[in-house]
This record gives structure tokens, sequence and C-alpha cells, in this order.
């Protein structure tokens, strides 16, 4: 009887562990694809809060071209936008909004 009681205990005990495992999928690991930066860059259009305004701006090409003209007038090296610390984003939006008009009259020419 105790010999019976070991064997069922050790069956429901068993049927307990690999119950989970029956339903689990196996893991298979997907290949990472390696992008080059400036793809990156070029690709990465998104919202990006302005905290002074309390806006959002599309992240686009032409938001991208402004932000690295603005690199350029500080003798800055290009680093991503969600990098720079809040202030330095903070310094980018206040300048953005000032040179707004003089893009715009650049398109309509």
């Amino acid at each position: 009887m105790n010999r019976t009681m070991n064997l069922v205990g050790a069956m429901l005990l068993s049927a307990a562990v690999a119950a989970p495992m029956a339903n689990a999928r196996p893991v298979v690991a997907a290949p990472v694809m390696a992008q080059d930066h400036d793809d990156h860059d070029r690709d990465r259009d998104h919202r990006v809060y302005d905290p002074d305004r309390r806006d959002y701006h599309n992240w686009d090409d032409r938001e991208d071209r402004a932000y690295r003209h603005w690199l350029e007038e500080r003798h800055e090296a290009y680093r991503d936008y969600d990098h720079l610390k809040r202030k330095e984003q903070r310094a980018y939006w206040r300048w953005r909004h000032e040179h707004e008009e003089h893009e715009e009259h650049e398109h309509h020419d």
C-alpha cells in the first residue's frame, strides 16, 4: 500500500511538472539585421514632445534636416536627438521655433 501511494504521488508530481510544458511553444531566435546609422535616422519618423510649447512635432526628414542644421550652427558633431540632455532638447526647440518662418518662406518660393 505504501509503495502504491509513493508511485501515485510520483506520477502526480510528474504530471504537475509536465503540464505547463505541454502548452509551451518552443523559443526560436530571430535573426537581427544590422542597420546603418544613417538609414535608421532617415526612417525614424515619430513624434517628439516640445515641453516649452506643450506640443508634439513629427520627426521626419524635414525635421532631421533642421536638427542637423542646428548642430552645424553650434559646431557640434551629430548626436541622436533622443540622446541629448533635456536642456539641449529645449534649446533645439527654441531655435527651431525661431527659424520656422524662414523655412516656410523658402518652401513657397
